[in-house]
């Protein structure tokens, strides 16, 4: 058996089912690229001019960028228009989430938003929109919605115009994030009286078509690869995480495997899907919780809300320099909102109910989709009691030198227990991610985890 085949056993698809939900219409589809952006946002700004136009984002030499890779702040020199705190955060609240408030009730002596000037900085690849559009001709939600059918390309968003909730999650799901990428990264978990301890790993992510010995027919049913490989504290240290993510995970699931340096073994690791605890995270983050929301969306019925105006973490270069240190970003209850950004933008709205019949330990999620990027930069959870438990925010900012929406870190917050977890932080390390790197099927197989260990 060649090394794709040993990749791919029991993802490629036996058969489809023939029922899908239709595809954009050529009216909408025409509209892309003139009244919506190439990806499907509402080009125009709105009515009172916070928020302007799309025209075209960030250029790629929108700022210096060392030669570590780190991105200077085009925004550098611009001061916040206003700030909301507890005080006046009702004055703001028809701009607001429901999890943005919990915070400020949560933590009223710390907890603020600085609220800059608003802009659209999206901006990627042309092959990318004209990909974008070809999904919008072709790609069609299979029946039981828990698939695609007619995505060729894994790395742009499948429905530019969506009609409901599920094809908005589908979008952030299938989003353009910059190719391959390599990354190292670190994250902590504050305990309530904000003691933590920092866990460092490189992870690295690959998509079918950027694989150059992976062919067409094993890479049928494959929405992506991805290897996590922790470096410390010393108890983790030389554990290494491999997924294969599937674009039906309901037909094929989600394959995974853990190598265990203790054990030297690798084995299965089939709990890594939807509520499991998710490694590294100190249980404060459930397995879906990575990249916001990931895996299979069918334990919830989701709900297209709808459109707002509000106000979310934005452009967060401050965030991301390797001049602020992870001492500077970690405090007790929340991160540092000295050194966040938010701006006024549009967001879909999205509601998860739980299934009937179907076990998750939450029993509702809410999220706050960017209209331009189709990243989830905010979120909110709810226990089977229906109260809010944990409160979500990806502190985004455009990698403009590799046209691609990415962020400084992800948080999540739990407003229960006062405890948060904070993940994917960059700033002490030796360099930024890199985009576009090559990749192999051979180096995403079971038996290359024991030779990616580090230790």
């Amino acid at each position: 058996m060649n090394t794709t085949r040993k990749l791919i056993t029991g993802l490629a698809l036996s058969a489809l089912s023939v029922t899908v939900l239709a595809a954009a219409s050529p009216e909408d589809i025409a509209k892309l690229g003139n009244t919506l952006t190439p990806l499907g946002a509402e080009k125009a700004g709105n009515a009172d001019g916070t928020i302007p136009e799309w025209t075209g984002g960030l250029g790629k030499n929108a700022a210096p960028v060392d030669s570590k890779g780190f991105l200077g702040n085009p925004f550098a020199s611009e001061q916040p228009l206003f700030e909301i705190t507890k005080q006046n955060a009702q004055e703001y609240k028809d701009k607001l989430s429901e999890g943005q408030l919990a915070m400020f009730a949560r933590y009223p002596a710390t907890y603020k938003m600085k609220v800059y000037p608003s802009h659209r900085t999206t901006s990627m690849p042309e092959s990318v929109y004209a990909a974008t559009r070809v999904s919008a001709e072709k790609v069609k939600l299979l029946d039981s919605g828990t698939g695609l059918s007619g995505f060729t390309e894994s790395r742009v968003n499948a429905f530019p115009i969506p009609s409901n909730g599920l094809e908005v999650v589908w979008n952030h799901i299938t989003r353009y994030k910059g190719g391959n990428i390599y990354r190292e990264s670190t994250n902590a978990s504050p305990q309530k009286n904000g003691d933590y301890t920092l866990v460092r790993m490189y992870d690295s992510v690959a998509y079918p078509s950027s694989m150059t010995d992976l062919s067409e027919k094993d890479a049928q049913n494959l929405l992506l690869v991805f290897k996590m490989n922790t470096i410390s504290p010393a108890r983790l240290a030389g554990t290494v995480q491999l997924v294969h993510d599937t674009l039906d995970q309901v037909r094929e699931p989600r394959m995974a495997w853990a190598y265990n340096p203790g054990q030297r073994r690798v084995r299965r690791a089939p709990q890594v899907a939807y509520d499991s605890p998710l490694a590294n995270s100190d249980g404060t983050r459930t397995s879906d919780d990575f990249d916001m929301y990931n895996g299979a969306p069918d334990r919830y019925d989701w709900t297209l809300v709808g459109k707002k105006e509000m106000y979310i973490p934005y452009n967060n270069y401050q965030l991301a320099s390797p001049s602020v240190k992870y001492q500077d970003i970690l405090q007790p209850g929340h991160t540092n909102q000295e050194l966040a950004r938010y701006e006024l933008h549009r967001v879909w709205v999205v509601e998860g109910n739980l299934k009937e019949g179907k076990r998750h330990v939450y029993a509702k999620r809410r999220f706050y989709i960017d209209e331009d990027s189709w990243t989830i930069v905010a979120s909110e959870h709810y226990d089977g009691r229906g109260q809010l438990w944990r409160v979500g925010q990806l502190m985004h900012l455009q990698e403009y030198n590799a046209q691609a929406p990415w962020y400084a870190f992800e948080a999540l917050y739990d407003v229960l227990s006062g405890r948060y977890g904070v993940y994917g932080m960059i700033n002490e390390e030796k360099h930024w991610l890199r985009f576009g790197v090559p990749a192999s099927a051979k180096e995403y197989t079971p038996a290359a985890l024991r030779a990616t260990s580090v230790r």
